[in-house]
Parts: structure tokens; sequence; C-alpha cells
């Protein structure tokens, strides 16, 4: 009896908690009217804007090699590091490429000996006009293999070609290169900044270049920066499918670094300035797919939540253009909606916005 008891007790309290404004399945019990928060549906000024997030970088990046192979003598730049237009960044050795230049020039120096004697003998009737015009042709090799390897002892060192800063530095002394590959990436910050945002078809298609832009940084907190369109790709990302745009924007002051993240406003040409627009809180959207959502509206005469579905647009901060399907002054369910069915009793206990 003792066992009983308890047993009988907790199932009396399951099947209270059960009761008490939800069925079996987590729903509204629909004798119950269930308490919500509601907004009313609003007019404001919207302009017609794109959101999208970027990367900050140097305007110009330029990726900087050795012209011929070697082993990297010295490296004077670390990466973050601001350098100079014509400052020596990094050598290889000169062992190497000063070896060569000996070897050309040397070989030159026997192609003019040669030269010279050919031309004596064909002087006193020993040697042919052919023979005379093969030492010529050697003689010219010799003297272009000499300027080739001038030429390439000239690049065997790097110097910045524009005041900027050190994005990446890719070797380290005493390690062996090929020619052309990229030993330092350079950013001359002197050509600007720009921020890249990748953009869907549907919201690339809407801007122009020369569109305003509005550009905020988590670095740089409560700071806004302004921006301008100044490319637009003409082709989508294989990869991805999104199009790439470029926004110039200046510092304005701020220590700008390479790879920080701009939140990014655009607002349009063609948009003809703010016009009237139906919002609600963005917390109202039951379900959304694109453009497509559905809401709660809260019918007063009824007492009851009936689902509609609606169009939207743009976000706008904590709210969201709706183009069709609600009219000011209706009441959205904002709390509460994810356990409400379409004709569910509701109760507003709060009505905000």
């Amino acid at each position: 009896m003792r066992r009983v008891i308890p047993a009988l007790l907790s199932a009396t309290l399951l099947l209270a908690g059960c009761g008490a404004g939800t069925s079996g399945d987590g729903a509204t019990d629909p004798g119950i009217a269930s308490p919500v928060r509601a907004a009313r549906v609003e007019t404001m000024d919207v302009v017609n804007t794109v959101r999208g997030a970027g990367l900050l970088a140097p305007r110009d990046e330029v990726r900087l090699a050795f012209k011929t192979g070697g082993v990297v003598d010295t490296v004077g730049v670390e990466t973050g590091d601001r350098v100079r237009k014509g400052q020596r960044l990094a050598s290889l050795k000169h062992t190497e490429v000063g070896a060569a230049v000996e070897q050309a020039s040397a070989s030159l120096e026997k192609a003019r000996r040669d030269l010279d004697r050919a031309r004596e003998l064909r002087a006193d009737e020993v040697a042919t006009e052919e023979q005379v015009e093969d030492f010529t042709t050697a003689y010219q090799l010799a003297r272009a293999n000499l300027d080739t390897a001038r030429f390439n002892a000239r690049f065997a060192h790097i110097d910045s070609p524009a005041d900027g800063v050190v994005l990446q530095r890719l070797v380290e002394e005493n390690e062996l290169v090929q020619g052309g590959q990229p030993v330092l990436v350079i950013g001359a910050t002197g050509e600007g900044w720009i921020v890249r945002v990748a953009l869907a078809d549907r919201d690339a298609v809407r801007v122009n270049a020369g569109d305003m832009a509005r550009l905020a940084f988590d670095a740089f907190p409560g700071r806004s920066f302004q921006g301008r369109v100044s490319r637009i790709a003409g082709s989508a990302d294989p990869q991805t499918g999104t199009f790439e745009i470029e926004i110039d924007v200046a510092p304005d002051g701020a220590r700008f670094a390479r790879g920080l993240v701009a939140k990014v406003e655009l607002s349009l040409s063609d948009a003809g300035g703010a016009v009237p627009g139906t919002v609600v809180p963005v917390t109202a959207l039951v379900e959304a797919d694109g453009p497509a959502a559905t809401v709660y509206v809260v019918d007063a005469g009824a007492g009851v939540a009936r689902r509609r579905p609606v169009e939207v647009g743009p976000i706008i901060g904590e709210r969201i253009v709706v183009l069709s399907g609600l009219e000011p002054g209706e009441q959205v369910v904002t709390d509460g909606a994810a356990w409400l069915r379409d004709g569910s009793p509701v109760r507003v206990i709060d009505e905000h916005g």
C-alpha cells in the first residue's frame, strides 16, 4: 500500500501537467487561450538597401619574387612591417649569381679574341669569310649571355615597388627558392583600401558602380565609415555562385589592417530615395524561404491567431519589410508563435513596437 500511493500521486501530477495549456504533441490545447506577445504592423520610410559582409584589403597587392632561383641570403622584413618605395627587402646569395656573370664575361672575352684572330687570318687569306661570320655570331651570342647574366644579377634582390605594408613573408633565410616563386606579398597602402563583398545574384544585379555604402568594423566599435562601389564582378564565382563587388573605403584616421571583417550596407542608387513601407519585427516570422514567409495575425474579435503567408523584403535593423500580406494596424504574434496552430485561441499579454 505504501508503494501504491506515491505511484498514484505521481501519475496524477503528470496528467495535470499535460493538461496545462498544451496537448501531448507539444501544440497549444485548442480549449485554452495561449498567452502571447504581439506587435502592431507599422509603416515607416524604407530605403532600398543591400547588406553583406566582406574583408578589408589594400587596393593593390603585389607578389614579389626573384627572377632566378637560388639560396636566400637575407629577408629584412617581417609580416606587418611598413616599407618605403625602393627599400631593400630580400636578397639571394651572391656567389652563384656572381659566378654566372664572371663566366659570361670570360666567354665574351674569349669570343672577342677568336673573332680578332679570325679577322687577321682573313686579311692574310688564311681563313674564309664564312669562318669570320661564324666567329662574329659566337661573339654576339657571348655578349647577349653576359647581358642576361648581369640583368639576372640586378634582380637577385627585391626592392619595394611602393610604400605599403608586408602582408605575407613566404620564405626564410638559407631557403632554396625557384625563379618566380613568391617571396613576399606587399600591400600598396598608398593606393587606398577596399572591402570585397560576395553577394547573391538577386542582390548583385541591383548594385551599380558608384553606389554609396556604410561600413562598420568590430575592430572599431561605434564608428561608421563611408564607401563607394568601385567594381562589380562580371561573372559568378564558380565555387560559391556569388558575385564579388569592391568598395573603396578611406581609413579616416583608423589603423586599417588586411583581413578586418566589415559589415556593409549599400544604398542603391536606383531606389528612388526613401519610400513608405510596411514593417514588422523579425521575431514575428515563423517560417521563411527566400521572400516567402509566414506569420500569425491576432484576430481580436474571435480571440484567435490566424496563420497567414506574406512576402518579405530586406531586413532593417530588428525589423523586416513586408511587401504583401499585411495591413498597417494589424497585430502579429512575436513571442509564442512557435506553439500555435491556425485558429488557436490566444491572449495578448504584452503589445510592443
